[in-house]
């Protein structure tokens, strides 16, 4: 029987939905782009890092299914969607995977967004590194600058002009390289609000025994 992939994922039409959902509800609500172009970011992240990480092929797919689907469900309200997002998954392909790696995606959504989940296992770290580097000025949806200066997420993602995310097997490392344009948010306005996300990524990075390093404007931070 053929394997189900992150291909099925895309094809579904009930995730499709709750992920177009999700970017307008996020939109209506003033926050950063969550919608398609936020998840295949993170679905394309997510593979390249389980590939840094040595883990196995099926694996990386797994975790691009987890980053394609890891903010569905948005659309249900901010506070627990991390909660949501895995029991939709589970609910929508039960009949379609195995239960243990239904089970691993499952986790992984959920633990993808609150560190204190902790992190249950590897294809959870391949997401959390994933989503929580995607930071660009792109997924800016309101740039305007009286927005900008009300909301600091915005203004820090705008900020961002260059966003590189580079994995080295051999030196097993991922890191972070980020160019900010320091006339529209300072540095210290990043770590206001990203040091726990970064905390957090340096956590997932360990767990695939990877060391994780953030660069800004040509400064090593971690």
């Amino acid at each position: 029987m053929k394997q189900f992939t992150l291909s099925d994922v895309k094809a579904d039409k009930n995730i499709n939905e709750y992920i177009r959902q999700t970017g307008e509800y996020m939109k209506f609500l003033g926050f950063t782009d969550h919608g398609f172009k936020h998840v295949e970011v993170v679905a394309e992240r997510a593979r390249e890092v389980a590939k840094a990480a040595k883990l196995s092929v099926r694996r990386q797919e797994l975790a691009a299914m987890a980053g394609y689907c890891h903010d569905m469900a948005n659309f249900l309200g901010r506070t627990q969607h991390h909660y949501w997002g895995g029991i939709l998954f589970g609910e929508n392909f039960r009949n379609r995977l195995p239960v243990e790696e239904l089970a691993i995606i499952m986790q992984a959504i959920v633990a993808h967004d609150k560190d204190e989940i902790k992190i249950p296992n590897p294809v959870a770290a391949c997401l959390i590194l994933a989503d929580k580097s995607d930071v660009r000025r792109s997924r800016v949806m309101n740039g305007s600058p009286e927005n900008r200066a009300r909301d600091i997420h915005d203004r820090v993602n705008y900020a961002v002009t260059k966003n590189e995310f580079l994995l080295s097997a051999s030196q097993r490392t991922v890191t972070l390289k980020l160019r900010i344009d320091t006339n529209q948010a300072p540095v210290g306005e990043y770590f206001e609000i990203f040091s726990e996300r970064m905390s957090y990524c340096r956590q997932a990075a360990e767990k695939l025994n990877l060391k994780f390093n953030l660069i800004i404007n040509r400064f090593k931070l971690l």
